[in-house]
C-alpha cells in the first residue's frame, strides 16, 4: 500500500495485514523506528536468531516471530501498547491488575493527632518516635 495512505496512516481495527517490502532487515528496522511504536510487530525469518536483533532495535506493544495475531490468544502474555498505541497490558493475571486498583489506606489510630506527625517535630514526638522504636 502507499505509505501516505490511510491504511498506512492509521489504526487498522480488522482483518487487513499490510506488507512493505524492505530490501533488507536494516531497512525494515528503519521503517518501524521512524514511525510510532506499533501495537504489535510481526517478523518473519526462517531462523529465530535472525529476528532477535530486530526485537532489539524496535519497541511495539507486542511482537510475535513467524506469526500474526497469534500472541494476543495466549492469556498468559501481556497485551497491550506502547506509546501512541496505547498505555498498559492486560490478559490473565495481568489484566485483572491493570484494570484494578489497589488502593492504599494507611488507618492512624484517633489518639495520635496528625499534627504531632508533621515537622518541626515536638519533643514529645521524638519521645514517641523513639519509644516506638525500641518496642
Amino acid at each position: 500500500p502507499p505509505l501516505d495512505g490511510a491504511l498506512m496512516q492509521e489504526e487498522i481495527f480488522g482483518p487487513v495485514l499490510p506488507v512493505v517490502e524492505v530490501a533488507s532487515t536494516r531497512d525494515a528496522v528503519d521503517f518501524v523506528t521512524v514511525r510510532p511504536h506499533p501495537l504489535a510487530l510481526y517478523v518473519f525469518a526462517r531462523h529465530r536468531d535472525e529476528a532477535r536483533p530486530v526485537l532489539a532495535a524496535t519497541t511495539s506493544g507486542g511482537a510475535c516471530i513467524n506469526g500474526a495475531n497469534v500472541h494476543l490468544g495466549v492469556d498468559d502474555l501481556p497485551f497491550g501498547g506502547i506509546g501512541q498505541s496505547g498505555y498498559g497490558a492486560y490478559h490473565g493475571e495481568r489484566g485483572f491488575a491493570e484494570f484494578s486498583h489497589e488502593r492504599a489506606v494507611l488507618d492512624l489510630p484517633r489518639w495520635l493527632p496528625l499534627g504531632l506527625m508533621m515537622p518541626p517535630w515536638s519533643g514529645l514526638f521524638r519521645k514517641f518516635v523513639a519509644w516506638q522504636i525500641k518496642r
